[in-house]
């Protein structure tokens, strides 16, 4: 994973500061109607700020597949949104905005940080069931006949070897998944074909990272700049500037899960610049000091310390 090789390039320093309490006057000044929180920017890692854009825009990209669902959460979803968004209008803060909506100051956060509430919506989460081999078969057949009986098509793939039940059937013809241009894609894996390292890339995570590309602006913009990030993490004397360039191109784009990572790297610039440009790093220590936690944990509880020292210094 490319997340992987910056691992250990940066340390970081935790300064403890007194914690001063405000006078009981300045307390009962601040009141609930007028408190406004100034929201703080958030600083994500790379891996996490590619999942919630995929995430974000999965109505987009999921338009090959199976149709999302326009039910009772979406509608919740896009109230809850025009009601906060009517708030942020009226100068209302954050911590009013969850007082009088009864939610989470995290999940009002995050309504408030999207421009539309078509990003909140999620694409169906389907896993693998005993239908899939049989897919091309039912999808032939609906076309043929689109009135065709379930039963017929219970009938016809069990003759095929299906041995599932005909309400795994109903349930996934229902779901829209035999019409799909193709199969369900999860949102893990897509983000998992868009980090892997471009000279790792198999052919069928290279035709699904197209797929999404072609009917979503934002993963054709996404998956450029991951690649792009992908060429700097191979040490080079004139990486330093190469990331200025990609950072500014980074926040041009309408991703702003990935304007979180790009503040993270500002925030520690020297050190990222040292692990693009120096030959040098320090991911051979976190691994030793990495080894001996991992077989501690495996052996806790089931075997005593000499076998421990003796895994250790053989291992």
């Amino acid at each position: 994973m490319i997340t992987n090789l910056l691992r250990g390039a940066a340390a970081f320093c935790l300064v403890l500061t007194p914690l001063t309490l405000p006078s009981p006057a300045a307390m009962a000044a601040t009141t609930t109607e007028t408190a406004a929180v100034t929201p703080v920017p958030e600083v994500l890692p790379l891996e996490d700020a590619v999942r919630k854009e995929v995430a974000a825009h999965s109505t987009c990209w999921a338009k090959a597949g199976p149709p999302p669902t326009e039910g009772r959460q979406a509608i919740t979803i896009s109230e809850r949104w025009q009601q906060i968004h009517a708030l942020r209008e009226r100068g209302v803060g954050l911590l009013e905005y969850a007082r009088r909506l009864n939610l989470a100051l995290n999940t009002v956060k995050r309504y408030d940080r999207v421009t539309e509430p078509e990003r909140l919506i999620r694409a169906p989460k389907y896993r693998p069931t005993l239908v899939d081999p049989y897919r091309d078969h039912l999808r032939r057949r609906r076309l043929e006949n689109p009135s065709v009986p379930v039963t017929h098509l219970l009938q016809e793939i069990r003759q095929l070897g299906y041995t599932g039940s005909s309400n795994l059937l109903v349930r996934y013809i229902n779901q829209g998944r035999v019409e799909a241009d193709r199969p369900a894609l999860s949102l893990r894996h897509l983000s998992r074909c868009l980090l892997t390292r471009p000279d790792r890339i198999k052919d069928y995570q290279r035709e699904r990272i197209e797929a999404a590309r072609t009917v979503c602006q934002e993963m054709t913009a996404l998956a450029d700049l991951i690649h792009r990030f992908a060429v700097l993490l191979d040490p080079a004397d004139g990486n330093a500037a190469l990331l200025s360039t990609w950072i500014t191109a980074a926040q041009t784009e309408d991703l702003p899960h990935l304007h979180a990572f790009t503040r993270g790297l500002e925030k520690d610039r020297a050190a990222v610049n040292a692990a693009l440009t120096l030959q040098h790093h320090n991911g051979g220590t976190e691994g030793v000091n990495n080894k001996p936690k991992l077989i501690k944990r495996q052996m806790y509880g089931r075997a005593s310390f000499p076998l421990l020292r003796h895994r250790i210094l053989l291992g």
